[in-house]
């Protein structure tokens, strides 16, 4: 089944928006979709691409043809950032309503793009979630090979995900000039993907990958700015104890982690842990951008007890909630250590452990043990908060 037949939770705001999103998340399938009669510039088109760059003036030019009140999409917007100029221009003085897509935030961020000041909201694509997948969910699968809509509806998925980390260096690293040494950022992708699910340690990797802090901090940012990272910091109240100040790494697709890596067999025991961990950060996340899941999170780990650690804390208001995944369908008392430590924070509504289990259940000092089942009926369902 293609991504075209699996519909997608992202709701489309009236106004203009940027919608970023990594390559291959469905993003112009989504357009097609939800807009089939807009006028659509896209700029990966290298013909329509140069002559924009030996006359700016053309963009214009077709704009003024359009009605006034039409919408435009201009895909990979982020290649010629100088046309937002105009986009402003035409918001205002035509009220056209423009969607601008992209895999990369990188060029926007570094050269001070016109970000349209407020006319442009912004809106993010991600792999698919179980609940676009219906019936199709498998969570091995997802584990295994990711759920990146390009991936997803691959008949070799194995030869995709290596095609894709390929591609993402020739198109999205070389291509865009993103860095100088291709050969060092190539040697940085699988040792960064060892972090997943772990306490990013740039001197570490600096280390194994052989080039100075600076460098691979800079690496790191651009794994966040192509929209194949991100970072989740450290809890910062105090809470009777010292906490960590490093950020955890998470990458967006267990597939594009193993793909990097170019491991892509069944998934060890070893694996499985940051994988399932993976997994859930990115559920997460995705429903905090598709439906206000939550305001803010961070994990949560006291320096003084290295086996103590909440992964999530989700924040709204003044409330949060506690979120602990565990790979393993069998759960014991050191499973529960991070969630029974954090019992005395301000405001916490709720401890959950979700795993790969058969039945819900609860403690008697209140962890409630979930289900995935459980865990992604509440989430989709906006019953995660009490």
């Amino acid at each position: 089944m293609t991504d075209s037949l699996y519909g997608r939770l992202l709701t489309a705001p009236r106004q203009s928006f940027f919608l970023f999103g990594p390559r291959g998340s469905g993003k112009s399938t989504w357009i097609r979709q939800m807009f089939p009669d807009i006028r659509r510039i896209d700029l990966l088109d290298e013909a329509l691409y140069h002559s924009y760059l030996g006359n700016a003036g053309l963009f214009a030019e077709e704009l003024r043809t359009l009605r006034p009140g039409s919408t435009v999409c201009v895909d990979e917007v982020q290649r010629m950032p100088s046309l937002l100029n105009e986009v402003h221009r035409f918001i205002e003085e035509q009220r056209l309503r423009f969607i601008l897509c992209g895999s990369s935030a990188r060029k926007l961020k570094r050269e001070g793009t016109n970000l349209l000041a407020g006319r442009a909201l912004q809106r993010y694509m991600h792999p698919f979630v179980p609940a676009e997948l219906g019936s199709d969910f498998d969570l091995e699968t997802v584990l295994t090979y990711g759920s990146l809509p390009v991936v997803w509806q691959s008949l070799e998925r194995k030869e995709t995900l290596l095609a894709y980390a390929r591609l993402y260096l020739k198109e999205e690293i070389q291509a865009e000039a993103l860095v100088r040494n291709l050969p060092g950022f190539a040697r940085f992708l699988p040792l960064a993907a060892l972090f997943h699910g772990q306490t990013l340690n740039v001197a570490s990797l600096a280390r194994d990958v052989g080039a100075s802090r600076t460098t691979i901090a800079g690496y790191v940012e651009i794994l966040e700015d192509t929209l194949l990272a991100f970072r989740l910091p450290a809890f910062e109240a105090r809470l009777r104890a010292r906490e960590k100040r490093h950020p955890k790494l998470y990458w967006v697709d267990a597939g594009i982690v193993r793909g990097v890596k170019q491991q892509l067999g069944v998934p060890s025991a070893e694996e499985r842990g940051a994988l399932f961990e993976g997994w859930i950060a990115n559920l997460l996340r995705s429903y905090r951008d598709y439906k206000d899941l939550f305001d803010d999170w961070s994990y949560w780990a006291p320096a003084e007890a290295a086996r103590t650690e909440v992964d999530f804390l989700l924040h709204r208001g003044k409330e949060w909630l506690a979120i602990e995944a565990k790979a393993s369908p069998r759960i014991g008392p050191d499973d529960l250590r991070g969630l029974r430590a954090v019992a005395d924070l301000k405001h916490l509504q709720r401890r959950i452990l979700v795993h790969p289990g058969v039945r819900p259940r609860i403690t008697e000092d209140g962890i409630e043990i979930w289900t995935v089942n459980t865990f992604l009926q509440a989430i989709h369902d906006a019953t995660l908060w009490p």
